[in-house]
């Protein structure tokens, strides 16, 4: 298996923010999926995945975004991409799931735009 990890870097209430590096893969894609879950389960029905040191993803790496993206949506929940290296964008394009995962140039541009769809949501 490569060098892959998903990294709880910050966990708090019903937001989780994750650094997920290595190459989302064949191999590494139940890894993603199983760690991204147990996120939801604790309670962070919001995802922030960090995207900036993935270094591959086929399909078997989207399919566990779309896993991921479900699991969150029946929590009543997102997910929210960031740092998102450029040959992964295009992928997202090219498939249309960049309409059901947002992406953002930086985890602390998502950070603020999901604080913002949240004060919305309860003004």
């Amino acid at each position: 298996m490569t060098d892959f990890r998903l990294t709880a870097q910050h966990a708090d209430g019903d937001l989780a923010v994750a650094h997920v590096s290595g190459d989302l893969d064949f191999d590494t894609a139940p890894h993603i999926r199983s760690q991204a879950l147990t996120l939801i389960e604790q309670g962070h029905r919001h995802l922030l995945l960090d995207l900036e040191a993935v270094t591959f993803c086929d399909s078997s790496g989207l399919n566990a975004l779309i896993g991921i993206y479900r699991c969150a949506m029946e929590a009543g929940g997102s997910v929210t991409l960031a740092a998102v290296p450029e040959r992964l964008e295009r992928l997202l394009n090219l498939t249309g799931l960049s309409a059901l995962l947002p992406a953002h140039p930086t985890a602390a541009h998502a950070l603020v735009a999901h604080t913002r769809s949240q004060d919305t949501a309860t003004a």
